[in-house]
């Protein structure tokens, strides 16, 4: 009996929990509202509930309420019946004043639990300056529409910014009455980063008020953009197609014509305006560290061991965390002793894009591999970035990693398991990769036994390599300077590279391969500038690029027109579609440039 009944109490407890966490308490109002029109509050639960408690609302009037609804609702899904009761308690409020106001939250109770809905915030705009209600605006028939009754504007955040900090621009449609649009086309962001912002799939019409006249406004378009590089950069206009239903009154022929209105609808294209951006360049003095990164940002670093044996890996993870261009921070450098095999580094990003810009982390794992034993120090990990508020390079700094190796098991032959990590071709077996002196199986030649010394052979052993060498130094003289310059070399097969580098491109053009002809183009480009001014691709920055180039005298519009070609196809992969003639465009463009360059710098 005892136990009937403690089971009974384990079922009441377990199916109520369940039951509690099902149930919702929600409320629901307009976002904004006009001051002198009516709105309507609304709590909804999806069970049955008592003892509403809503708190004071100081800055609305209560004209009704609350007035309770209930619904019910039955599902069949795969042989189980369900079944849900909705219940709604609607409020008709009026606002006092305009401004924004706060309405806390209330508390019902279903089944001796207390649930609390959540807050809401409602901004009550001026009435409009003609006079009439939003509801009698968007009834009222017009033959022709006014560029001011229907309009799209690209809001921007920041008009002056710095190189590579973000900042939101917003497209959003305002119209006198709710309307549709047919086709979009947004402006193209050339010389910036696009970071776009996920809004709701379903789009809800808000009113907000623009130059003292309330409109009906839904947002089309948010994205967060980083300038790639300084000066002006312009946003051009885009373009939108939109359909607007129009009454159209008529005379009555019949007594039914007066219930019953007609109605066309109208084409429009709404354009919205260019803007300028300006763009200042990041100020001198940047650190050693420093990499590109702007924003505000936090590192951490550990590693996975102080205590290792040799040929056993040893991890040193990085985290990077903040609010700036995250996805482009160049991974932090992690020096190494000279006795590691090291391997390519692991790189984990999860970030997110709002109105506020890209924020997350990046988790950044080095990974190597000691061959020897002994007492080694990692250097402190170093990481800069500029701060756009401050305006001022920070650097933040780890500490020193001291690591204590062990002298590894000989002839084991155990070798640790490497993953995810590609620097290498393979890891091979270290401790097999030198031969060891045999110390075995030798036998000893008495030097009387072979007498080699001054015989025929001896004194051919030294003229005929003399000669030799002789007739091969005047024959291929030549050959060997001009090998022995490796620059030379180099520089004179830079356009030939280029030019096969470029066929490829040309092919995945065709192929409509867009990722990979941007990066087959970026291969090309920056491999032509490795070999033409004779820079490691390792060492390859756009500052010294733009510097060498300078010293070779170079024009600033040929600069200018490599630097631009870079970008786009750096970016391109994040940048909205473009126009099918894009890639054409582009091509035909590094051609030329490469062509130009040849004219300039000719050794």
């Amino acid at each position: 009996m005892k136990r009937c009944i403690f089971l009974l109490f384990l079922w009441l407890v377990v199916s109520g929990a369940i039951y509690a966490d099902e149930v919702t308490f929600k409320a629901s109002a307009p976002q904004s509202v006009v001051m002198g029109e009516q709105f309507r509050l609304t709590y909804t639960v999806n069970a049955e509930g008592k003892d509403l408690r809503v708190q004071g609302m100081p800055d609305f009037d209560v004209l009704m309420g609350p007035a309770q609804s209930t619904s019910h609702s039955t599902s069949y899904v795969n042989g189980k019946v369900s079944s849900e009761t909705t219940i709604t308690y609607t409020y008709i409020l009026m606002p006092k004043k305009e401004g924004t106001f706060s309405i806390a939250p209330a508390t019902i109770k279903v089944k001796n639990a207390t649930y609390t809905s959540n807050g809401l915030s409602i901004k009550v705009l001026p009435p409009d300056k003609s006079g009439k209600t939003t509801a009698e605006r968007a009834q009222e028939s017009s033959a022709t529409i006014s560029n001011d009754d229907f309009f799209v504007r690209m809001i921007v955040s920041k008009r002056n910014v710095y190189e590579q900090e973000g900042f939101l621009v917003t497209f959003k449609l305002y119209a006198a009455r709710p309307c549709g649009l047919t086709s979009v086309k947004f402006p193209e962001f050339e010389g910036f980063l696009v970071q776009e912002v996920e809004l709701p799939q379903e789009k809800q019409w808000v009113q907000d008020r623009y130059k003292d006249r309330n409109y009906f406004t839904v947002d089309l378009k948010q994205c967060v953009l980083y300038p790639q590089r300084s000066g002006e950069l312009t946003i051009g206009k885009g373009t939108y197609d939109a359909v607007i239903r129009v009454s159209t009154p008529q005379k009555a022929r019949s007594i039914f014509d007066d219930f019953f209105d007609s109605y066309r609808e109208v084409q429009k294209t709404l354009v919205s305006q260019p803007a300028t951006i300006q763009v200042e360049p990041l100020p001198s003095g940047k650190p050693a560290s420093f990499s590109g990164a702007v924003g505000n940002f936090t590192m951490t670093a550990s590693i996975s061991t102080d205590h290792v044996k040799a040929n056993e890996a040893v991890t040193v993870k990085v985290n990077i965390s903040g609010n700036g261009n995250l996805k482009m921070v160049k991974n932090p450098e992690v020096k190494f002793p000279n006795d590691f095999d090291i391997y390519d580094p692991k790189v984990e990003s999860d970030t997110k894009t709002t109105a506020a810009g890209v924020s997350g982390s990046k988790h950044i794992e080095y990974m190597a591999i000691p061959r020897y034993n002994g007492d080694f120090e990692i250097s402190a990990v170093q990481f800069s970035y500029f701060d756009v508020k401050s305006k001022t390079y920070k650097t933040l700094t780890s500490e020193a990693f001291k690591l204590h190796v062990e002298k590894g098991e000989e002839g084991s032959g155990s070798v640790p398991v490497v993953s995810n990590y590609s620097n290498k071709e393979q890891v091979k077996y270290l401790g097999q990769d030198i031969r060891f002196l045999k110390t075995k199986g030798i036998h000893f030649i008495n030097k009387r036994e072979v007498m080699f010394f001054g015989t025929a052979m001896y004194v051919m052993a030294y003229i005929v390599p003399l000669i030799l060498f002789v007739v091969f130094f005047v024959v291929y003289r030549k050959q060997i300077k001009e090998n022995s310059d490796l620059a030379r070399v180099r520089t004179k097969k830079a356009n030939k590279i280029a030019v096969k580098r470029l066929k490829n491109a040309g092919k995945l053009m065709q192929a409509n391969q867009k990722e990979a002809f941007y990066e087959e183009v970026l291969r090309a480009l920056w491999g032509y500038l490795s070999d033409k001014l004779n820079i490691p691709p390792a060492d390859l920055t756009k500052d010294n690029v733009e510097a060498e180039l300078a010293k070779y005298g170079v024009d600033e519009s040929l600069t200018k027109e490599f630097m631009d070609i870079l970008n786009t196809c750096e970016f391109a992969r994040y940048a909205p579609s473009q126009a099918s003639d894009a890639m054409d465009k582009l091509y035909a463009m590094t051609v030329d440039a490469i062509g130009k360059m040849e004219n300039t710098i000719k050794k």
